[in-house]
């Protein structure tokens, strides 16, 4: 088991080696701004059997959750989601994505996971662009992380010594971000848990039979880094094994960067049963001037909500809206299915955006058509539903040749990522609300009323009885004037005249 503590302040910001104190396997350090991230490598073979079965049906398995409150996110922790529990998934064999035993392990793992199967719940990824892309997809906007919590803590903590780990393990609930990541290859599960920028207290607890190493870092722009090379400067140590922190730097590229500009998203009143989502971007200038680069927003609605393909294929009408393309959008997406009785968990798109065409960077908009499906009825007539932000950022091509391995703080199988070539650079544009502080949406969806739902029964019965009379009544009245067995006959003494004739 391997563990490190990062402790990432901005460029310019610094600390002062004397102020980290190491004794007995502890690190403790002065109070800074900064973001922090805990990394717990586990190989598979130290994790319970009932995990272990689960793994062994997979041949990758990412679970990303993305808190809904905003945070600030700062270099090289930028790649961004939107707001909720992401899963990707390739499995082992054929018939592992027909197996029930991934949902029951995520139910009994974070709580109330929606899903069946991956073939009954999932939707498939395209793998014939490019080959880093995940098979199956899962999205749940909400997921009660306490079962998760609680989880951990029989699982890493049980047998642990460390009377700080059941401490570290709440302070999850507080994470902006939390990534599980497992592959057949590595055969270890990578927990990667994020604190947004703010005051942190540097401190650090080695455990038992675990190397533990721990960072305080700091961006930097030395003048020998590449153009798609970021730079990471500060202090490293190793407890239990160092008496000292000793001083590092080092460059590494990164496909993930800070576009420096921010967007806020609204829905459009009256919405109606077909609301519209209004993107408000502070910039229209690209992050970069070497590299071609074009605006990109990627959603992920629940089943609740959906886009329609074929409106979003009319060019005259993505012109009006500021919209480029739909660059990519899952299927199958049914347009007249209740949420009620779709399976599926929702529909994940990637629109293209169009900016204005000035030379000066100036605040734009985009809107985006969605459609609301019929819900389940409810008390009141009314059911709330949330509808998360999208990921917008700028995607840059860079020049031939350029090559971007991974690196230490690197995210990958984000679901649009596998949509781009290995040569694109994401420029993230950091959301944040006009309103309030959640990066959700509200919208109050009009129901069937329980409490009137016996009057709609009784009567829509009674308009049916009511039609089936007025049927058999009219028919009766033509049949009372001109008799149905005097027809037969008068129809032969037609026929019988126009003979004679």
């Amino acid at each position: 088991m391997r563990e490190r503590i990062t402790f990432i302040q901005k460029q310019g910001d610094s600390i002062e080696p004397t102020t980290l104190k190491i004794k007995g396997g502890v690190l403790n350090g002065p109070e800074i701004q900064a973001a922090r991230e805990d990394r717990l490598t586990i190989a598979i073979d130290e994790l319970p059997t009932d995990l272990q079965a689960v793994l062994g049906t997979a041949h990758e398995l990412h679970i990303k959750y993305v808190s809904s409150q905003p945070y600030e996110a700062i270099t090289p922790l930028l790649a961004r989601l939107p707001p909720g529990f992401h899963l990707f998934y390739t499995q082992a064999r054929e018939t592992d994505a027909t197996s029930l035993a991934l949902c029951l392990t995520l139910n009994k793992v974070f709580g109330n996971v929606q899903c069946e199967s991956p073939q009954e719940s999932f939707t498939t990824l395209p793998r014939d662009r490019f080959s880093h892309s995940a098979a199956y997809q899962y999205y749940q906007q909400s997921v009660d992380f306490s079962p998760f919590i609680e989880y951990a803590k029989e699982t890493l903590c049980s047998s642990s010594k460390d009377q700080s780990c059941a401490s570290r393990a709440d302070r999850l609930a507080e994470a902006s971000t939390l990534d599980i990541s497992y592959d057949a290859i590595s055969h270890a599960v990578k927990l990667t848990a994020t604190w947004p920028y703010q005051k942190q207290e540097v401190h650090a607890t080695s455990r038992p039979q675990t190397r533990t190493e721990v960072g305080v870092l700091n961006s930097d722009r030395p003048g020998h880094v590449e153009p798609h090379e970021l730079a990471i400067s500060g202090l490293l140590t190793v407890l239990g094994q160092d008496k000292e922190p000793s001083a590092t730097m080092f460059a590494f590229a990164s496909r993930h960067r800070d576009a420096e500009s921010s967007f806020s998203a609204e829905v459009l009143e009256p919405t109606g049963l077909h609301p519209t989502l209004k993107l408000n971007l502070v910039s229209s200038k690209p992050p970069s001037e070497d590299a071609h680069c074009s605006p990109h927003a990627y959603f992920t609605l629940p089943k609740t909500i959906f886009a329609d393909r074929h409106q979003l294929s009319d060019d005259l009408f993505l012109a009006s809206q500021n919209l480029t393309g739909l660059r990519y959008i899952s299927q199958p997406v049914d347009l007249e299915a209740p949420e009620y009785v779709e399976k599926r968990w929702g529909s994940s798109l990637l629109l293209e955006l169009s900016p204005p065409e000035h030379e000066k960077s100036e605040s734009w908009t985009a809107q985006v058509p969605l459609h609301l499906r019929y819900l389940s009825p409810a008390e009141g007539g009314y059911t709330d539903i949330e509808v998360p932000y999208p990921a917008v950022f700028w995607a840059c091509t860079v020049e031939e040749g350029t090559k971007f391995p991974n690196n230490p703080f690197e995210k990958v199988n984000l679901g649009y990522d596998g949509l781009f070539g290995p040569r694109t650079v994401f420029w993230h544009v950091e959301p944040r609300p006009a309103i309030g502080n959640s990066l959700t949406n509200t919208i109050k969806v009009p129901v069937l009323d329980t409490n009137k739902a016996e009057w709609v029964s009784g009567g829509t019965g009674l308009a049916v009885l009511l039609g089936f009379a007025w049927i058999v009544w009219k028919l009766f009245g033509v049949l009372s004037k001109s008799g149905y067995q005097n027809q037969p006959a008068q129809a032969a003494g037609a026929a019988e005249i126009k003979k004679k004739q």
